[in-house]
């Protein structure tokens, strides 16, 4: 990098900073910090939410896969994510929608506690957060390595320069800030991107290698075959299922931009253009990976670094900080809006628990927790950053993989299924049992099981079982054990009956403790 780029790159921070303090204007409370009052536009939200599905784990840890393997990392990855939020849409976003604008919550799990019980919310939060940690941890880790490619900084140094800029914008401007500097994202990324494809063109192009012509390249031999390696069937359809429960609002951040828009129609607009750039956009970020072999060594045996040499080596300056831009802007999308969501969670469902004071918060106090909770969560992620590559977690596409995919299940299918009048019998017995025992599963087939079977469990079943394992259960005791009282029926139809409120409601203070399942009978009836 020159000074060229790091003009580039600090006028993008700088810019960040400044929608975070336009941003500030918006936010009156609570509602507006977590849900921009259910004021976003479904364009906004789409956006939103496909940018905050990105980190620089895809210039990283995919670009390692697709650097060794070939196109197996666009139809193992992007793919199933555009398939999963296309069902969704019609599945899930207009019911989470509902929850903003029917029950008057302001976090995805705050109507589990009277969906199921106060035992349950409190299980999915704490859990739900943990793993949080532990994935924006993964992120910071991989723009950090990104950048010291670039600039030669450390590791931490550049998880302390990425988070910091990061708690700035998204504290102070709520969702609001998100959404807006992921627009902003999304601009910078749709011109990096675009460089770097036609750099890659050019290239081949000057070794005489066609547009096409590359796959016929020995070094690209099995490349363009869709499943190789660990990347089989079995991990391609449980990726598909696991992505269906956490694009669709399982990790949280992404329920907040369905809760976000005006109507529930709206929340279905959104998750719709979010699947069609899922589906389209990817494929031109990848080629340049997909075409790596062909053009530089990677250093490491992942090939994790091969996109940040390849840049290096084919943009002139100007243009490296544009795409070095376009990896903060992926990373700050993810990680802002994850923090976003988690302070969503601590501040409306374990804080009222935990404290009789916060129970009775004022719109300015709530304020204030949020943006507390929110700066004390990117400071835990940033400090779990600097244990990736450690022994107990490995590597990033490890963390993101089996770490995320295998742990989100146990914890989503509560949430998205009770959202679901199939699934109407399903109650805290159910819901609990399977958050337990699936997040038991991952733990034996990743750790004891894996230790005692030659050459390790398979990846697909690392990742696959914990979310069979809670799916099982939570149906087969849903109907052993039907717990399907008049409350919980009535939060149910109240999130799937059609048409939508006129106007978005007020977010009211938390549910009291005791009085959950009395107040939305109450609400029922009144509406």
């Amino acid at each position: 990098m020159n000074s060229l780029d790091w003009a580039v790159l600090i006028g993008y921070f700088g810019v960040m900073v400044a929608i975070g303090v336009w941003s500030h204007k918006r936010v009156d409370s609570v509602g507006d910090f977590f849900t921009a009052g259910g004021k976003m536009p479904w364009w906004l939200s789409g956006i939103s939410h496909h940018m905050s599905g990105y980190s620089a784990v895809m210039f990283t840890g995919y670009a390692g896969i697709a650097y060794t393997y070939g196109v197996t990392s666009f139809v193992t990855w992007s793919f199933p994510i555009a398939l999963g939020i296309a069902i969704g849409s019609k599945l899930f976003a207009p019911r989470i929608n509902r929850l903003r604008s029917r029950l008057h919550v302001a976090s995805p799990l705050e109507y589990l506690k009277n969906r199921y019980d106060l035992k349950t919310q409190q299980a999915l939060a704490w859990s739900g957060m943990l793993l949080k940690i532990v994935d924006v941890g993964a992120k910071w880790a991989a723009i950090a390595t990104l950048l010291s490619v670039f600039t030669g900084i450390s590791l931490n140094q550049g998880i302390l320069i990425t988070g910091a800029i990061t708690a700035v914008y998204c504290t102070i401007g709520g969702l609001w800030a998100d959404a807006l500097t992921e627009l902003g994202q999304f601009v910078i990324q749709l011109l990096a991107g675009i460089s770097m494809f036609v750099a890659v063109v050019l290239k081949l192009n000057d070794k005489g290698i066609g547009f096409l012509g590359a796959w016929d390249e020995p070094a690209l031999h099995g490349h363009g075959k869709p499943l190789v390696g660990p990347y089989g069937t079995v991990f391609l359809l449980a990726f598909l299922f696991i992505k269906l429960f956490e694009y669709n609002g399982g990790m949280l951040n992404q329920a907040q931009r369905y809760m976000a828009t005006g109507s529930a129609r709206e929340a279905e607009r959104s998750a719709r253009l979010s699947a069609v750039l899922w589906l389209v956009w990817p494929v031109v970020l990848f080629f340049p990976m997909w075409m790596s072999p062909l053009l530089v060594q990677a250093q490491k045996p992942d090939g994790s670094d091969s996109y940040g040499l390849m840049t290096e080596q084919l943009l002139p300056h100007g243009l490296l900080g544009l795409v070095i831009v376009g990896f903060f802007s992926h990373t700050m999308a993810m990680c802002s809006s994850d923090a976003n969501a988690i302070a969503a969670v601590f501040t409306r469902d374990c804080a009222p628990v935990l404290s009789a004071r916060a129970r009775q918060w004022s719109e300015r106090s709530g304020l204030i927790a949020a943006r507390v909770a929110t700066v004390v969560f990117l400071g835990l992620s940033m400090a779990a950053a600097t244990q990736v590559n450690s022994p107990t977690f490995k590597d990033i596409i490890t963390v993101v993989i089996k770490w995320v995919a295998g742990l989100m299940g146990p914890m989503a299918i509560p949430m998205m299924l009770g959202l679901l009048r199939p699934f109407r019998r399903s109650g805290p017995t159910a819901a609990l049992t399977s958050w337990a025992l699936g997040l038991l599963a991952f733990w034996l087939v990743n750790y004891p099981i894996n230790w005692n079977v030659d050459g390790g469990v398979p990846l697909q079943y690392q990742v696959s079982v914990p979310l069979a394992v809670s799916l099982v259960l939570y149906i087969l005791i849903g109907y052993l054990k039907p717990e399907d009282t008049p409350a919980r029926l009535a939060i149910i139809d109240r999130v799937n009956s059609d048409g939508d409120a006129a106007t978005a409601a007020a977010v009211p203070a938390p549910v009291g403790e005791g009085e959950g399942e009395d107040a939305v009978s109450r609400t029922a009836v009144k509406d």
